[in-house]
C-alpha cells in the first residue's frame, strides 16, 4: 500500500472518529428516538445530496465509451453476489426476525465497496491515468446499478410484508404497482431515471445547475462518513459483531474472488483491467449501505460496524489481493 493511500485510509477514520466524538459528546443531540441526528444526517444525505450526486452523474454519463466487457466482468459477479446474499438471507428467516428489508440491506452491505473516496486514490496511486479511467468508469455505474436493485428487492419485500397481522393477500399485479410506484418515487430511483432521460434528451446541463448539483454532491462523502461515526456513538457494535465480519469477509474476499474468476476465466480479461477490477472489488464496505439501513430502519449498527470493520481489515486484504494479482501476472 503506498503512502497516498495509507493517508487517505487514515482521514477518513479520523472523519469517522470526529463523528463519533460528536455523538458521544451530544453536539448533534442526544441520539433518542424523538430526535436522532444520526437520521437527521441520514436523511439530507438521501434526500438532498445523494441525489444530486446520482442525477449529476446520470446526465453526464458518455454511454459510448464504457468498455462493454470490462463492465460486464464486475458488475456481473456483483449482482451475482447482491442477489444470493438476499436470497440466502430470506430462506434463513432474516425478514422475519430483523425486518421485511433486512435482507436487502444485508446484500447490498457486502457488496457495495467505497469507490470514490478510497478507491480513486487507490486506483490512482496503483494504476495511473489508465487505470483510474477505467475505474471511473466502473464508478458512474456503481451506485446506478447495485442501489437501484437493492432499492427494488426492499421495496417488493415491504410491498409484500403482512399488514396489521394478517397476512398480504394482495394479486401479484397489485404486489408490482405498489413496488413499481414505491421504487419510482424515491430519492434514488427517481433522480437516476430523470437522469437517464436527460442523458437521452441530449439537452445538457446549464452552468449554473451543473454547478449547484456538483455543489451538493461534494456533501456526500464528508456526510455519509461523518454519519456513520454518529452510528457507531448511537447504535454501538455489540451483539452485531458475528453478522458484520460474515458480511465484511464477503466483501472483501468473496466478491473480489468471484471477480477474480468470472473476469479472468470468463471475459479473458488480464493486465490492468483485471487488476483494477479486482481492487475495486476487493475495496470496503461504502457508506450508502449505511444510508440505505437508515432509509428502511434496518440492521443500521450492523451496517455500521460491517463498514468500519471492513475498513480496518481492509490493509491486510488489499495487499493479499495485490499478491495474488502478481502471481497471476
Amino acid at each position: 500500500m503506498t503512502v497516498a493511500v495509507l493517508y487517505k485510509l487514515l482521514a477518513i477514520l479520523a472523519v469517522v472518529t470526529l463523528g463519533w466524538g460528536a455523538g458521544r459528546m451530544h453536539w448533534l443531540g442526544a441520539g433518542n428516538d424523538s430526535s436522532d441526528p444520526a437520521r437527521v444526517l441520514s436523511n439530507a444525505a438521501l434526500y438532498v445530496f445523494i441525489p444530486a450526486l446520482l442525477l449529476r452523474t446520470t446526465v453526464r454519463l458518455d454511454f459510448a465509451t464504457l468498455p462493454g466487457r470490462t463492465v460486464g466482468a464486475f458488475f456481473l459477479p456483483a449482482i451475482a453476489l447482491l442477489l444470493a446474499i438476499y436470497f440466502w438471507q430470506r430462506r434463513r428467516g432474516a425478514a422475519q426476525r430483523l425486518g421485511a428489508t433486512a435482507p436487502a440491506v444485508r446484500a447490498i452491505t457486502a457488496s457495495f465497496g467505497n469507490s470514490v473516496q478510497l478507491g480513486i486514490p487507490l486506483a490512482t496511486a496503483l494504476f495511473g491515468e489508465s487505470g483510474l479511467a477505467i475505474h471511473v468508469a466502473l464508478i458512474s455505474l456503481h451506485a446506478l446499478i447495485l442501489l437501484s436493485i437493492a432499492t427494488l428487492l426492499a421495496e417488493l419485500d415491504l410491498a409484500r410484508m403482512p399488514r396489521d397481522g394478517v397476512a398480504a393477500r394482495a394479486s401479484l399485479a397489485a404486489t408490482l404497482a405498489i413496488t413499481l410506484r414505491n421504487t419510482v418515487i424515491h430519492p434514488v430511483m427517481l433522480p437516476v431515471l430523470i437522469g437517464l432521460a436527460w442523458n437521452a434528451s441530449g439537452i445538457g446541463l446549464h452552468p449554473v445547475v451543473d454547478e449547484t448539483l456538483q455543489v451538493l454532491g461534494s456533501a456526500v462523502v464528508p456526510v455519509c462518513l461523518v454519519l456513520i461515526g454518529l452510528s457507531l456513538a448511537y447504535y454501538g457494535v455489540q451483539g452485531h459483531l458475528r453478522g458484520a465480519l460474515g458480511l465484511a469477509a464477503a466483501k472483501l474476499i468473496g466478491l473480489p474472488a468471484l471477480v477474480l474468476v468470472v473476469a479472468h476465466g470468463v471475459f479473458g480479461l488480464s493486465g490492468l483491467p483485471l487488476a483494477v477490477l479486482v481492487v475495486m472489488a476487493s475495496l470496503p464496505v461504502g457508506s450508502n449501505p449505511l444510508v440505505f439501513a437508515q432509509r428502511y430502519d434496518t440492521l443500521k449498527a450492523e451496517a455500521t460496524a460491517t463498514i468500519v470493520l471492513s475498513t480496518l481489515a481492509f490493509v491486510a486484504t488489499l495487499a493479499g489481493w495485490l499478491a495474488v494479482l502478481a502471481w497471476i501476472g
